[in-house]
């Protein structure tokens, strides 16, 4: 399961979904708090050891930096995916553990999902807080973390190590289905790693999620689902398909081509009707630093 660090404030409990069990967590939710603070974060790509030079580690310290100077604890903090340089090496999550061991003292609820270059054996190995004793579904790393305004579906598209191109499985997807119908009254957004293969950008679809179409046939008719969100390719863009938005937000860690994109992060402020995107980069002079974009939900 998800690190899932003791806050005083939290409640947690398991309800039967056609035999597999989904974990709820409510985060302190007051009356006066009007919005859901939420940090998303993508790629960061950690190894087991950099070149002094590299600036990957350096990316995420900053943003680890900035989480545990808040006043105001996001409700959830998401990483999402290829959290590992390369191949998922052992020694790539005790570095990763160490960076974020912050966290764990500042109390901040942080969710994992894993990418193509992630190794689950691997990480359940080092990150031993992340396995369940009964997962949701066998061989995936599944969640669903429950905030005031929202419901966040943690998938796992990790087809195989160094396979560029994700999937989700059958199995998974129904496991999604159940999970979807079994909370149909709040906006529900997937989180995985691919990217969709419709809608956003066709330059990246060979490499993003392959059974997609089969994906958005459990997603579209399910009116409460609002938002996909993914990384993988390490840019910015925002699309639609069929009224669910498709946010691809950026890299923590490098990108391909820095004419076109830039590292960073995204703060998210959620309400019942919308969600506010706040784009955080590591350079403090790029013009997407504090660019925000908001997007309606589809009724």
């Amino acid at each position: 399961m998800p690190i899932h660090f003791p806050l005083t404030n939290r409640r947690q409990f398991l309800g039967s979904l056609g035999g597999g069990l989904i974990t709820i967590q409510a985060h302190g939710f007051t009356e006066e708090a009007q919005e859901d603070l939420i940090y998303l974060l993508n790629d960061t790509h950690i190894g087991e050891k950099h070149p002094p030079d590299s600036s990957v580690p350096m990316n995420l310290k900053q943003v680890v930096r900035e989480l545990t100077g808040l006043k105001q604890k996001p409700v959830a903090t998401i990483i999402n995916g290829d959290l590992a340089l390369k191949d998922g090496q052992d020694g790539d999550y005790r570095h990763f553990a160490e960076i974020i061991s912050p966290l764990h003292e500042a109390r901040v609820s942080l969710h994992l999902t894993l990418g193509n270059h992630d190794n689950r054996d691997a990480f359940y190995r080092i990150m031993k807080e992340e396995q369940p004793k009964i997962p949701l579904v066998k061989s995936r790393h599944i969640s669903m973390v429950a905030t005031r305004h929202a419901n966040f579906f943690l998938l796992d598209s990790l087809q195989k190590t160094m396979v560029t191109q994700g999937t989700l499985g059958e199995t998974q997807t129904t496991w999604l289905t159940k999970a979807l119908d079994a909370h149909p009254n709040k906006p529900a957004i997937i989180v995985a790693h691919h990217n969709p293969r419709l809608g956003g950008d066709p330059a990246h679809f060979p490499g993003g999620l392959i059974d997609s179409k089969e994906l958005w046939k459990v997603l579209s008719p399910r009116r409460q689902v609002k938002a996909y969100i993914h990384g993988h390719i390490h840019d910015r863009t925002y699309a639609r398909h069929e009224g669910i938005h498709i946010i691809n937000a950026p890299a923590t860690s490098y990108v391909a081509d820095r004419k076109l994109s830039t590292t960073g992060w995204t703060v998210l402020k959620l309400t019942s009707r919308n969600v506010t995107l706040t784009t955080r980069t590591n350079a403090p002079e790029h013009p997407w630093n504090n660019e925000v974009e908001t997007l309606t939900w589809r009724s």
